[in-house]
């Protein structure tokens, strides 16, 4: 195929007429060898050392729905990397958290951005909400046999739904399985700790502000019991990568806006250590 094209210094014909609408099609066509859960590894021996993404949290307000992330990376009991993305716009009105092993994570969401921008210029008009989170589940799907190896990636994808006008959370496992989330979800190494903060602390007509604080209170208590998991850094000034999705599209909250949300929980818990307390009845 590069011999072809370098001979007559033209695409061949089904590069520019693509049969499909779906990217991850055509490249399975054309070259499979590139999807990364084609590729072959060598023989292995106990489980691979390779940085891991932790913990991703999403709550849905009203308005919308935020997602979120801490920025430590991991890599068996050391901390591989402090200030790790791991939320990222897949498109206008939609996201994703990655959880598991971080550089093939990351590589997945790129694709997905490509499968989503590919769909749109092909068919002229964007996918729906469900159909984003039916494409990615299909992406885990094919990554299935790195999974068993040890390489998985468990993302968390989360938009808003311009025709029932509303935020909506979609969690999956490593084969590929899709559940939609009410409320709040949560997933990595910390999300028993974060969904159970937020389990006491959500409420369904919460503000975009409050909903911001929610989620940045439970990043804070999956860090406060999972070594995985990092909290606010202070002295760095490394603070949780927050995102919000409306109406209006995505938009990621900057430095100044997330350190004083994670600065004010801290003043908060220098009271609390355990944080705020929910009634009983």
């Amino acid at each position: 195929m590069e011999a072809n094209t370098r001979s007559t210094g033209r695409l061949p014909a089904a590069f520019l007429t693509p049969g499909s609408s779906s990217f991850m099609d055509f490249l399975s066509a054309h070259s499979p060898e590139i999807l990364p859960g084609n590729r072959s590894l060598p023989p292995l021996q106990g489980a691979i050392e390779a940085p891991h993404g932790t913990t991703i949290v999403a709550a849905s307000f009203p308005g919308g729905v935020v997602l979120a992330g801490d920025r430590r990376a991991t890599m068996g009991n050391m901390i591989a990397q402090r200030d790790i993305e791991k939320v990222f716009p897949a498109d206008e009105y939609s996201a994703v958290g990655i959880a598991g092993t971080a550089g093939l994570a990351v590589e997945m969401v790129k694709l997905f951005q490509l499968e989503l921008e590919h769909f749109e210029k092909v068919e002229g008009a964007t996918l729906s909400l469900e159909g984003k989170a039916n494409r990615l589940s299909t992406m885990i799907r094919s990554n299935l046999a790195m999974a068993m190896q040890g390489l998985a990636v468990v993302p968390l994808f989360a938009g808003y739904d311009l025709d029932r006008e509303k935020g909506r959370i979609f969690s999956y496992d490593v084969t590929g399985g899709r559940s939609e989330e009410h409320g709040y979800a949560a997933t990595g190494s910390g999300s028993v700790f974060a969904r159970g903060s937020m389990k006491k602390l959500y409420r369904d007509d919460l503000t975009e502000e409050q909903t911001l604080t929610l989620v940045v209170q439970a990043l804070y208590d999956a860090a406060d019991d999972d070594s995985a998991t990092g909290g606010p850094d202070v002295a760095r000034r490394i603070y949780p990568i927050v995102t919000v999705i409306t109406d209006e599209g995505f938009r990621k909250l900057n430095d100044t806006e997330s350190s004083e949300i994670a600065r004010a929980i801290l003043e908060r818990r220098l009271e609390q250590p355990d944080g705020p307390r929910a009634a009983l009845l």
